[in-house]
């Protein structure tokens, strides 16, 4: 293993997106109610294939992508945050907070991550495409993201502090590799562009104007986005269904949400403090768990099981 990455490094990351996982812009909004896309496919206790829908698949369905997205060129919004990725992977290794190929922890996610990214594919057929990576930041903060074009992070705070299982890893994964496929980035992009931005700074994201200034403009969007509730609850439901699907178990959800729940007392980080309440979304998720339960019973297992992440001795964790 490289000597030059440090752990408890707890880096300053200037490119690193503000979302990340259960991050969202609707605070107070536990409550609030699903108003497009959003099509949980239960079925009442004693219902029939009959009352099912003929459109309807084995697994989640969560209805369209918004209309939202097409407002900005997924080439572009991609090209932007595979340079963001990248300048983001210099910071952290200068200073030593960029773990190694050979790193346990990166082989795990990398592990996981390769059970999962096969079933993305049905999600969005732009996905075959992506340059996928992995990467792990030495970082204290409690998140991990998926951005556009399929650029995964996780900060070793997350899985060290929260002792995440293989399963509970691969819940975060596939929420936030949900996020990616269903485009919620660029979707904002494109709400923000017609809400706050203005006719011109749309034309230019259309590439009616210089295309450079747009990719600048999409990079600096993609430091500051925020996903609402709803999208937080669609990645929720597809992503349970991408792990499950690569035979991880989704009832890990309540147990990473439970965790979560006790992080949260006392001083509740960043992400949670903007994010409905532990307790509803773990009753969203146990009331979901029957649309993935037979893909799970059916997945080929892992065959390898990853040790959690150390914890960082006290004279390298961070004042």
């Amino acid at each position: 293993m490289s000597t030059n990455f440090d752990a408890g490094a707890d880096a300053h990351l200037p490119s690193a997106p503000r979302y990340g996982f259960g991050r969202c812009e609707c605070r107070g909004c536990a409550a609030a109610q699903p108003q497009r896309r959003l099509f949980t496919g239960l079925l009442a206790a004693g219902g029939t294939l009959a009352a099912t829908p003929l459109w309807a698949r084995e697994g989640v369905n969560v209805g369209k992508k918004s209309w939202a997205a097409d407002l900005v060129p997924a080439q572009q919004v991609e090209q932007a945050a595979a340079q963001q990725y990248v300048q983001m992977q210099r910071e952290a290794a200068q200073q030593r907070a960029l773990a190694p190929a050979n790193h346990p922890q990166v082989i795990r996610l990398r592990e996981i991550a390769k059970r999962i990214i096969p079933h993305a594919y049905e999600w969005n057929p732009r996905a075959k495409d992506w340059r996928w990576e992995v990467n792990l930041f030495a970082s204290q903060q409690l998140n991990a993201f998926c951005m556009p074009g399929g650029k995964i992070a996780f900060y070793y705070g997350i899985l060290e502090k929260l002792k995440l299982e293989d399963d509970e890893v691969a819940t975060i994964m596939g929420h936030e590799v949900a996020h990616a496929l269903r485009e919620h980035a660029r979707e904002r992009m494109g709400k923000n562009g017609l809400t706050r931005l203005g006719a011109n700074v749309v034309s230019s994201l259309l590439g009616l104007g210089n295309v450079g200034d747009a990719l600048l403009g999409m990079g600096s969007q993609l430091l500051t986005l925020t996903f609402s509730r709803e999208d937080e609850t669609e990645a929720d439901l597809v992503g349970m269904e991408l792990a499950a699907r690569a035979g991880y178990d989704p009832v890990a959800g309540v147990s990473l949400w439970q965790k979560m729940g006790q992080v949260s007392k006392g001083a509740p980080p960043q992400w949670l403090s903007t994010h409905p309440s532990g307790p509803t979304r773990i009753r969203d998720i146990e009331a979901s768990l029957p649309q993935v339960a037979g893909l799970y019973q059916r997945a080929e297992k892992p065959t390898r099981r990853f040790e959690i992440a150390p914890p960082i001795s006290s004279s390298n964790r961070p004042s």
